[in-house]
C-alpha cells in the first residue's frame, strides 16, 4: 500500500516537473534499475536512454506550460525610499560607525598601555632579545589591528559624507 502512494505520489511529481521540460506536450517517465537492484524513476529520456530504462508512462498535455511573466521594470514599478527616509538611514549608518571608531580608539589607547606595561618587564629569562620581541609580538599585533579598523571606519564615514 505504501510504495503505491509512494510511487504514485513520484509519477504525479515528476509529470508536473516535466511538463515544461518536454517538447510538443508529451510526459514520458521512466522506470530504471541500477546495478545493485536498486529502482529509480526519470523523466529525462537521455539518462533513461543510456541505462536501458523502460517507460512507466507517456501523458499528452492539452494545456500549455505556463511560463512566468517577464518581471515589470518600468521605473515605478518597485518602491523607491524618499530622500528623507535616505537620510535618515545614513544619519543612523554615520552615528553607528561614530560610536564603533570611538570604542576603537578607546580600545586602542588600552592595547597601546598594554604594549608600554609589557616593554617596562624584563624578565631574568629573556637574556635574549628575541625572545622580548618574541613576547611583544602579539601586543604589537592588537595595536596594529585597532589602528587598521581606526583607519577603515575612518574612511567609511569619509564615505557616507561623500
Amino acid at each position: 500500500m505504501y510504495r503505491g502512494w509512494v510511487l504514485a505520489g513520484l509519477l504525479l511529481g515528476s509529470t508536473a516537473m516535466t511538463a515544461l521540460a518536454q517538447p510538443q506536450g508529451v510526459t514520458e517517465v521512466f522506470k530504471c534499475r541500477n546495478a545493485e537492484g536498486q529502482i529509480t524513476y526519470t523523466n529525462d529520456r537521455r539518462q533513461a536512454e543510456k541505462q536501458k530504462c523502460e517507460l512507466v508512462t507517456r501523458q499528452i498535455n492539452v494545456a500549455p506550460p505556463v511560463r512566468p511573466a517577464p518581471p515589470n521594470r518600468a521605473a515605478g514599478s518597485f518602491p523607491r525610499e524618499s530622500p528623507r527616509e535616505s537620510e535618515s538611514a545614513r544619519e543612523r549608518q554615520r552615528q553607528i560607525l561614530e560610536r564603533e571608531l570611538a570604542s576603537e580608539r578607546v580600545q586602542l589607547d588600552q592595547a597601546k598601555q598594554a604594549l608600554a606595561q609589557q616593554e617596562a618587564v624584563r624578565s631574568g629569562e629573556e637574556r635574549n632579545y628575541a625572545r622580548v620581541l618574541e613576547r611583544l609580538q602579539p601586543f604589537r599585533e592588537t595595536v596594529e589591528n585597532h589602528e587598521k579598523n581606526i583607519q577603515a571606519l575612518q574612511r567609511e564615514l569619509a564615505n557616507l559624507k561623500n
